[in-house]
């Protein structure tokens, strides 16, 4: 075919002006990897934490006190923007702007319902729903219906004292309300993320799941109800994902018969915990024996496998300051050392390699935004300023 001068000059110039732009025609090119990031909203008042601790307590208390329990532990982690309440429109802002301009699409928000009600959804409903500038990052939800221990601060001579179980919040009456209240609040939002195009609904405490629920035959059944109310609504088919761990006999079974579409984990303690045998454990042994745990769980599973990379581990705020600290259980566990920007860095490049080299959705998360009462954010720190972030921006921007 032969072009005239033209056609010539405008083909030239939109060449031109993608390779300037870094795109190069591709009709097989492959979409981004998504990178999400799980949002803990303990730090803004709610009624139930009042009743607990006293009128306007959250669980920045518990940061601020933190303490070094042995000879080079550094604590306490000081955020670089204040003890912020969440639930303030303004300052979701800003954590909003940061996770969109240093390579994060979305928050997970760690949701949870006890005794027919929300808890802890200021952080959403009145922080992240009214930011002005939620379309610039999308947010899902993970169903956290573990049981609500006592941690503020837990002693190592008490047993742990549940405040709300996670089984009888997952009821049948109690379930179908709460997710209708899913269905109808939050699934329609533009900002709601999909995969694939549809929204993604993760579940984590799975044996809470089912007692509450009353078995597997019954949980599949409420799961397969859930999804055809939000196609009723026009939400779409919902995309299902399991948080599973290492103490879940038959994983593969369990997803299959209650017909999830993808399985992930939270944290990489879940599954690398026996590997914890000293009060210090480096970042970099986890880091190296994550991948590995990914390459099993892909293989496997029957369902795709979206993995995590952790920030950090350090639950000690948690539990009393007075105490010795030793390898008793959660929250006396062993500590993640040595996780630097550097060494996180080279956890990101090794998941994004990972994601990119297999078939499945092309999404990873990390664990977490704001997990600072365990040892885990992204959130700019005293000590660290922005360097996480700017390590998210470098790999996944």
């Amino acid at each position: 075919m032969t072009l005239n001068r033209s056609e010539f000059l405008t083909r030239a110039g939109v060449a031109a002006g993608a390779l300037a732009l870094g795109r190069i025609p591709d009709a097989q090119a492959k979409p981004r990897t998504e990178l999400a990031a799980y949002y803990f909203p303990q730090f803004h008042p709610d009624p139930r934490n009042d009743g607990w601790h006293g009128r306007g307590w959250t669980e920045w208390e518990i940061v601020k006190r933190a303490e070094p329990r042995f000879r080079g532990h550094r604590l306490p982690n000081v955020p670089a923007w204040g003890y912020e309440d969440e639930s303030d429109p303004r300052v979701m802002e800003r954590k909003i702007a940061a996770a969109a301009d240093n390579g994060l699409d979305a928050f997970i928000f760690d949701w949870y319902w006890y005794e027919n009600a929300t808890f802890l959804a200021g952080a959403l409903e009145r922080g992240y729903l009214r930011a002005r500038n939620n379309s610039r990052l999308k947010f899902a939800l993970m169903w956290a219906n573990h049981d609500w221990w006592d941690l503020y601060p837990h002693k190592r001579a008490m047993p742990l004292y549940t405040l709300l179980p996670g089984a009888p919040s997952t009821a049948p009456d109690s379930w179908r309300a709460a997710t209708d209240y899913v269905i109808e609040r939050y699934l329609g939002h533009p900002s709601y993320w999909r995969i694939d195009g549809q929204p993604y609904f993760s579940l984590y405490d799975l044996g809470a799941l089912e007692a509450g629920l009353g078995g597997r035959a019954q949980t599949r059944a409420a799961l397969d109800d859930f999804r055809e109310r939000a196609r009723a609504a026009g939400r779409g088919d919902l995309h299902l994902n399991a948080v599973i761990t290492q103490w879940i006999p038959e994983p593969d079974r369990l997803l299959t018969e209650l017909g999830f579409d993808s399985a992930t984990h939270y944290t990489w303690i879940h599954h690398e915990y026996d590997a914890l045998t000293e009060i210090a454990v480096p970042y970099a042994k986890l880091r190296e024996l994550a991948p590995r745990t990914w390459e099993r769980l892909d293989a496997e599973l029957s369902v795709p496998y979206i993995p995590t990379v952790s920030m950090g581990w350090d639950p000690s705020p948690r539990t009393a300051q007075s105490d010795v600290y030793e390898h008793l259980g959660y929250p006396f566990t062993p500590v993640l050392v040595d996780n630097t920007p550097h060494e996180f860095r080279r956890a990101l490049e090794s998941v994004k390699a990972f994601v990119e080299r297999r078939g499945g959705p092309r999404v990873a998360t990390v664990n977490a935004w704001n997990e600072w009462p365990e040892g885990s954010y992204l959130e700019p720190s005293r000590r660290h300023g922005m360097a996480y972030l700017q390590q998210t921006r470098r790999v996944f921007a």
